[in-house]
């Protein structure tokens, strides 16, 4: 009777461990990344119009910062960057819009913090921007630093880390302030343009995007101060690994790509680099698209289509930009930056 048990526990315990085995074995080509080809599309969360970042033409044509790390992803996985759909969410939808599954994928600058993660079930992919809140007010407020801003009325979007952060460093700072939280950053932006505020608060990038709208950006000084962290990056479910796992490859590639100065312009001369980790960044050793069940030429269907990561900062934000912001930590780790992205081999 002993070993009939015993067999039985063992014979178990083999399936168990054989039916393991086949659940991190399996390559991402279940789950998300299978709806995606069989829908011939990812669907991408960007925001509803932020400069620089996505912003659509009047032939209805998007752009931007994060638009261009969706047509990156799009082109991983069909090699063809024209097959992402837009959808355009406010701040306070964005994460219960993924979380019920109507779109694949957030790139819309959110801010990677634990209660997002942890609290609401997503994962953040990796940090494409690396940001920090400020303040831009009125010249004629004449002041120089956030710290002489006590009892100013600040315009703030509801539902936002902005609007925790402002409370924080006030309160940090033993000054109060009179807040105007509105629902929505266009509002926000009004409030401003409008005297109901005399300070707008925003991530940094946001408030060389939003001052671009004011007829009158001459009047208006974005102070230097930074009071926050704001990692922002693309958001997944936490229901598939297999998914965020390409997602946040496809970023660091974008990375890596700047750092091998692999560019949207030579990629041909890639392809024949004697070089190794070139050479497994194409493609052409390696194997590794396999793993995510994409091509193994993933990494080089994705920089040909959107550009290494300098390619479309420069090209969205940089100093030849309207937005005209400089590189500062976003630059490289070896040029000075906090840029570093996990090899590719």
């Amino acid at each position: 009777m002993w070993n009939v048990a015993k067999a039985c526990v063992t014979s178990l315990m083999v399936g168990i461990s054989a039916a393991l085995l086949l659940v991190f074995a399996t390559p991402a080509a279940a789950g998300t990344l299978e709806m995606v080809k069989q829908r011939g599309a990812v669907q991408c969360g960007v925001s509803e119009g932020l400069y620089g970042f996505s912003e659509r033409n009047e032939q209805g044509a998007w752009s931007g910062f994060d638009v261009d790390f969706c047509r990156a992803l799009a082109a991983a996985i069909f090699n063809d960057p024209a097959k992402v759909t837009f959808v355009p969410l406010s701040a306070s939808e964005r994460f219960e819009v993924l979380r019920a599954g109507r779109i694949d994928l957030l790139s819309r600058n959110s801010t990677w913090t634990l209660e997002r993660e942890a609290g609401l079930g997503l994962a953040f992919a990796g940090v494409t921007y690396h940001d920090g809140q400020g303040f831009m007010v009125m010249r004629n407020l004449n002041v120089t630093s956030a710290l002489e801003l006590d009892r100013a009325k600040i315009c703030v979007e509801a539902g936002t880390t902005s609007e925790r952060n402002v409370a924080d460093f006030f309160a940090a700072n033993s000054m109060t302030f009179e807040e105007h939280a509105l629902p929505s950053a266009a509002a926000a932006l009004e409030g401003f343009q409008s005297g109901q505020c005399n300070v707008l608060t925003r991530d940094q990038s946001a408030l060389y995007a939003e001052r671009l709208k004011l007829p009158q950006s001459a009047d208006t000084v974005i102070l230097p101060d930074i009071i926050s962290k704001e990692p922002l990056g693309p958001v997944t479910r936490a229901d598939d690994f297999a998914w965020f796992t390409i997602v946040k490859w496809v970023n660091f590639a974008l990375v890596n790509a700047e750092e091998l100065g692999v560019s949207s312009q030579n990629t041909t001369d890639a392809m024949a680099s004697h070089k190794p980790d070139v050479r497994r960044f194409v493609g052409v050793e390696g194997g590794f698209g396999k793993m995510l069940g994409l091509d193994d030429a993933w990494a080089l269907h994705a920089i040909r289509a959107a550009g290494n990561y300098a390619e479309i900062y420069e090209r969205n934000l940089g100093t030849a930009s309207r937005l005209g912001i400089p590189r500062g930590l976003n630059q490289l780790w070896t040029m000075g930056g906090v840029l570093y992205a996990p090899p590719l081999r």
